[in-house]
């Protein structure tokens, strides 16, 4: 590994937090945004919502807090500080898709690790039960998938903790397609499923799906995963090198690297919010580790 380029990606991401490229295309993109808009003119352009809400995230500030940060940066760039109740609706409403935003979209094939993991829904929510022995859900699931090389998230989804693994593969291979040409799909049992098999090989990615134990090596209409039911059974520690299954590891490294910067839980209370917020950490992830400004970034 070239260290000091790694030093320097990881002191660039400080940097980014500080680039206002956004501020040059204000009067413009909100020109744009008001062009035969009915009713009440937008005052905020979304680059600067966006922006506000990655600061949110980065700082992990309520609303009433990054109103004072925001009057606090009005001082030294000439923008217009939003109060906390803007803050708080435009942020919510915010169009957070990672396939319209991403800008690799390139025509060179990816291989992607797919996993999921847990948001708290409070930070209280765990000493609540403890103290109180509330039943109550603690948790979101964020599914994603994951580039392998680039270790940017392609294509999310977030559930609620009683969504299986399974039923998300489907979603976030097509997520990703969006993106990239998929050649490889790498993922843990959780995964493994006929219909899963069967969707990969229909999309001509090839399926790496450690499978559960006790699986037999028969197809009942799937050949793709009989195929690896049999070579996992013969040896699974030569299979996992010959597709390279250990690269699924990735997809931990950028819940990792989430919940390690932005926080292992969200503050929301309701249920759109706390997506909302979960979106923000990993299009602030994916931003961090693009290494290019917010204009680039978001449009």
């Amino acid at each position: 590994m070239d260290w000091n380029e790694i030093d320097a990606r990881y002191v660039r991401q400080g940097e980014l937090l500080l680039e206002l490229e956004f501020v040059r295309g204000w009067r413009k993109e909100i020109a744009s945004m008001n062009d035969g808009k009915e009713g009440r003119p937008f005052r905020y352009p979304i680059s600067f919502i966006t922006f506000v809400g990655i600061t949110q995230t980065v700082f992990h500030l309520p609303n009433r807090q990054t109103e004072g940060f925001f009057r606090a940066l009005s001082k030294f760039v000439e923008i217009e500080p939003p109060d906390h109740t803007t803050i708080g609706r435009r942020t919510s409403s915010l169009d957070l898709r990672i396939d319209d935003d991403h800008p690799m979209n390139s025509e060179e094939p990816v291989t992607i690790a797919v996993d999921s993991s847990g948001i708290k829904v409070t930070n209280r929510g765990d000493w609540s039960r403890k103290k109180h022995g509330l039943e109550r859900k603690g948790w979101l699931k964020l599914h994603v998938a994951v580039d392998t090389r680039s270790k940017q998230v392609l294509s999310m989804e977030v559930t609620e903790e009683d969504v299986h693994d399974t039923r998300m593969m489907k979603a976030l291979v097509e997520g990703s397609l969006k993106v990239a040409p998929v050649k490889k799909a790498l993922a843990d049992g959780g995964y493994d499923s006929r219909a899963n098999f069967h969707f990969l090989s229909q999309h001509d990615v090839e399926p790496v799906i450690k499978v559960r134990k006790g699986s037999v090596a028969k197809a009942k209409g799937c050949y793709a995963r009989k195929y690896a039911v049999q070579e996992q059974l013969q040896d699974i520690d030569a299979w996992k090198r010959r597709h390279g299954f250990g690269y699924r590891w990735m997809a931990e490294s950028a819940f990792s690297s989430i919940k390690g910067r932005l926080g292992e839980y969200v503050r929301a209370k309701k249920l759109w919010n706390m997506i909302q917020e979960v979106k923000l950490k990993v299009f602030t992830y994916n931003w961090l580790m693009r290494g290019i400004p917010m204009k680039a970034c978001i449009g």
